[in-house]
């Protein structure tokens, strides 16, 4: 049994919104108060995109007409698992629960154990 770190990303939608920055502080509000008090250990933060054309970082945010779709990471622990999709699986489980209707993508999952971590990325 292994432990690991596993990251999710799931899209959310704020309605009536004037900026970006409002946006990001918005839906991540929304997500701590569906995931808390139950959830309190999963981190919340707003994702990067990479720029197309010069591969620069930039927050993971589109904006139109006062509606913003905001890409939020999701990062929890999973304690002895079997293996790196089971600890996947019941990362997306756990969170699942409570973000009912809003799509999970696995992003990806760190092994660690002692306090030493080795990355693995999903594709």
């Amino acid at each position: 049994m292994s432990n690991y770190i596993v990251t999710l990303e799931a899209a959310w939608l704020v309605k009536s919104v004037e900026s970006v920055e409002d946006a990001m502080n918005i839906a991540i509000s929304e997500v701590g108060k569906m995931l808390n008090p139950d959830l309190n250990f999963v981190e919340i933060e707003v994702g990067t995109t990479s720029c197309p054309a010069c591969g620069e970082a930039f927050d993971s945010v589109f904006m139109a007409s006062g509606t913003a779709l905001v890409g939020i990471l999701l990062e929890m622990k999973v304690y002895d698992a079997e293996s790196e999709e089971h600890g996947a699986r019941i990362a997306k489980s756990t969170i699942g629960k409570s973000l009912k209707n809003t799509p999970l993508t696995v992003v990806n999952v760190d092994e660690f154990e002692g306090g030493r971590e080795k990355k693995k990325e999903r594709s």
